[in-house]
């Protein structure tokens, strides 16, 4: 009753008691009886073999398996040809063993203590109950491929990155809202999205109601998401009485008027019936329908912890019951679908062969499962840096840069965009001079597309962009239809820009992108903050997929961040984008032995050029390997005339360079001081040497890239100055924050330089919002750096 539409309450209401009243064929029943049994006995034969593992079984929500079988089973007749599924550890195990065509054997190498991944492949490995699979299930009505995505153990955190993947499957399908036939195709057409939650964290953690804020978002739908939710009633050790505000754990469906079925899940025919009418709504209607399995949980947390501690009434009860797969084989055996004998039977097979799994570990070997699929060609980063072309013939990029403007004769454009927007670009096109940013970006993105990627921005406000400097869509003053000029650069163009402007969150959003950016390396997927400190509302998916994801799974991911960053008396919250944390999330070795190459973690640069920026950009999607792009992104940088660029150095053979140093008019000889910079504080820093007269003997060096670290770079730079004696670090973030902690082993290490620095102290904060202290801490670090 908490929905307002009447059309769907109705049919809720009808095929509900349609649904109740339909009964399950015999081999169904077998079928799930079956299923059941294994998956109980996966369970004792782990107890029995690894006493001490934690497994965190399925005994007492063992009904959620007949959810899977169902769920499978129903997919492939409703045409339904991929599943991407996000669940936490609880029956995941279980899952993968008995359904998901996942070998025991490797399981029972991971629980011996064995390498997860081959020699060759350059990650570690998770703990077991993160481990994955993606199979084909072959239907009675059809195949459907079922993917299960690695997570992390901070509860559902993974909703956002399954979401991100399901629709960016849907794009390489072409399915959906990606759909050619726009008038027939319909969200979430192919492509099904499930959710598996606990019944604690599905009430507890935020990132929940963020996911579900996306589902019928634009650039976000999937045609609605199937939610079973095994509520075995505690969390921990909290129970429902101190875990939630609400009655029922599911009842956060009802501020998005979405479908909640409660079934008992000790009758594991009624969970195969709410299956199917979830199924069926979300067929109807396109919208998120949740099961809430009310069920139990056998042990504690895990089978080491004694949940009587905490909860002795309950377990009393639980202690008391008779397992939910006996129970029902023991209905079937009373009805006469089955015998007792056959029971054991199966039971006796399922132990032979699991036994046999067992035996083979010491002859079995790790199987290299990346780069499979649409990653097909792709590998893994090398332990070199590398320099890659990134330039493009400019007639091309002076006809996107053109294209990037055009609109249609009869399209109503904001007087202020005719001027400041398209004339002047198209003014800088025809001279090639002056290049801004945006301009830059433009004409980055069209040649991504023209040469066979997709590219997809995502943040709040990037059509337009923050600080009104994008205007990748334009709207029209009349009517209020939007137009990429992006899209149409050619006639029929194949690939496509989308621009995702979505609601104010951080971590649902950037675990979308997430996802998205691993389903398809042949597509570049931007996630911009709308100022840079903004990320730290996404910490968690930064953690745990962003910064360790190819290290823990094999997966890659060339998600890129822009974050604005820039101090310039905004105040704490609009500041900094904290690049020392991302710093500190890189893999990057101190001692610089080996020296870092294109195999960290992930890449940390802070360009200071629309060149530069040009080739970040087109370097993400050039080379036939992935990794994460964090940008330490401009503000004032975006239209200041120091960094804009020329035609030329967007052209055939220019690429992006690490570091960047002066030429000097005369002798490098002369040089005795050395000033080392990154981001847009080298305009401060020039400005005040120039001044002071010191221009023949004080270079500065911009540090372009900061991590992978280039020590080759400044090894070459270092050397026309034989003379210098002094080398300062100088920063406009305080002493504790910026790059300064990262440099400065890795100067003395790797280069045999003892940096000085020059910055603001040590801060609680960011930076100041007062006026007077921000321009007295300014004048500071210029005179610390010129001391």
């Amino acid at each position: 009753m908490h929905i307002n539409n009447w059309e769907e309450r109705q049919w809720i209401s009808q095929n509900f008691e349609n649904c109740i009243a339909e009964e399950l064929r015999k081999e169904e029943l077998l079928r799930i009886g079956d299923l059941m049994l294994k998956c109980e006995n996966f369970d004792k034969f782990l107890s029995t073999k690894f006493p001490t593992l934690k497994r965190y079984g399925a005994e007492g929500a063992e009904s959620m398996f007949a959810f899977f079988s169902e769920l499978f089973e129903g997919a492939a007749e409703k045409q339904v040809e991929e599943i991407i599924i996000g669940i936490a550890h609880r029956g995941r195990l279980n899952l993968l063993t008995q359904l998901m065509d996942f070998p025991p054997v490797h399981m029972f190498r991971k629980i011996k203590g064995r390498a997860e991944f081959p020699e060759s492949a350059d990650a570690a490995g998770d703990v077991l109950s993160h481990l994955v699979s993606s199979f084909d299930y072959k239907g009675s009505e059809g195949n459907v491929h079922v993917t299960m995505l690695p997570n992390p153990s901070h509860l559902e955190a993974v909703n956002p990155v399954a979401m991100g993947k399901a629709r960016a499957r849907a794009w390489s399908m072409n399915k959906g809202d990606y759909s050619p036939d726009e008038r027939s195709a319909r969200a979430g057409d192919s492509v099904l999205n499930v959710l598996v939650h606990g019944d604690g964290a599905f009430t507890g953690q935020g990132v929940v109601w963020e996911s579900i804020a996306l589902s019928q978002a634009p650039h976000f739908r999937l045609g609605g998401t199937v939610h079973l939710v095994t509520n075995n009633q505690i969390a921990f050790t909290a129970e429902s009485s101190v875990g939630r505000s609400s009655t029922h754990c599911t009842d956060i469906a009802k501020a998005f008027e979405y479908p909640v079925i409660h079934v008992n899940g000790d009758h594991p025919e009624e969970v195969v019936k709410a299956t199917r009418l979830a199924l069926a709504y979300r067929e109807r209607f396109r919208k998120d329908v949740f099961i809430n399995l009310v069920c139990f949980r056998r042990w504690g947390h895990n089978e080491l912890d004694d949940p009587t501690f905490t909860s002795p009434v309950m377990y009393k009860e639980v202690e008391a019951r008779e397992s939910v797969p006996r129970l029902f084989l023991d209905r079937l055996v009373e009805e006469g679908f089955t015998t007792e004998e056959a029971v054991k039977e199966q039971l006796q097979k399922h132990t032979e062969q699991l036994n046999n799994e067992l035996k083979k570990v010491d002859s079995t070997v790790p199987i290299d499962i990346s780069h499979r699929g649409r990653w097909e060609g792709f590998k893994q980063a090398p332990k070199a840096i590398e320099s890659w072309d990134t330039g493009v013939a400019t007639d091309l990029l002076r006809f996107i840069g053109a294209g990037s403007v055009k609109v249609p004769e009869d399209f109503d454009t904001h007087k202020h965009l005719y001027k400041m927007h398209i004339d002047s670009r198209m003014q800088k096109m025809q001279t090639g001079e002056g290049i801004d940013w945006a301009t830059a970006e433009a004409m980055a993105f069209g040649s991504i597309l023209l040469e066979g990627n997709d590219v997809r921005i995502s943040g709040q406000d990037v059509g337009r962009g923050t600080f009104c400097h994008r205007h990748a869509m334009m709207v029209d003053q009349s009517t209020d239809h939007i137009h990429i000029p992006l899209n149409e650069l050619v006639e029929e163009q194949k690939n496509q820009l989308e621009v995702a402007n979505n609601l104010l969150s951080e971590e649902a959003i950037l675990g979308f992108e997430w996802g998205f950016s691993s389903e398809n390396p042949r597509r570049l997927c931007i996630w911009e903050a709308q100022f840079g400190d903004f990320f730290n509302g996404a910490q968690i998916i930064i953690d745990t997929f962003l910064a360790s994801a190819e290290s823990k799974w094999l997966t890659s991911s060339g998600l890129t961040m822009l974050l604005p960053h820039g101090f310039d008396g905004a105040g704490p919250e609009h500041s900094s984008c904290r690049m020392e944390r991302f710093l500190q999330l890189c893999d990057s070795r101190e001692d610089q032995t080996p020296v870092d190459g294109e195999n960290v973690n992930m890449r940390v640069a802070n360009p200071t050029t629309s060149a530069q920026y040009f080739h970040l950009l087109r370097r993400q999607v050039v080379p036939n390997y992935r990794k994460p792009l964090i940008v330490v992104g401009p503000k004032i940088l975006l239209r200041h005339p120091k960094a804009a660029s020329t035609i030329n150095e967007f052209g055939p053979g220019t690429t992006y360079q690490n570091v960047i140093s002066e030429e000097h008019a005369t002798s490098s000889q002369k040089i005795k001081k050395v000033i080392f910079v990154s981001g847009k504080h080298w305009i401060n820093v020039e400005k005040a040497r120039d001044e002071r007269g010191l221009k023949d003997s004080v270079a500065i060096v911009r540090v372009e890239m900061l991590c992978p670290f280039p020590v080759v770079d400044l090894q070459a730079v270092l050397k026309k100055y034989p003379g210098a004696q002094d080398f300062v670090w100088s920063q406009e973030e305080p002493r504790n924050a910026g790059a300064w902690s990262f440099v400065r082993p890795r100067f003395e290490n790797a280069l045999g330089v003892r940096l000085k620095f020059a910055g603001r102290p040590e801060l609680a904060w960011t930076a100041t919002a007062i006026g007077e202290h921000h321009t007295k801490e300014a004048e500071e670090v210029i005179n610390q750096t010129f001391a």
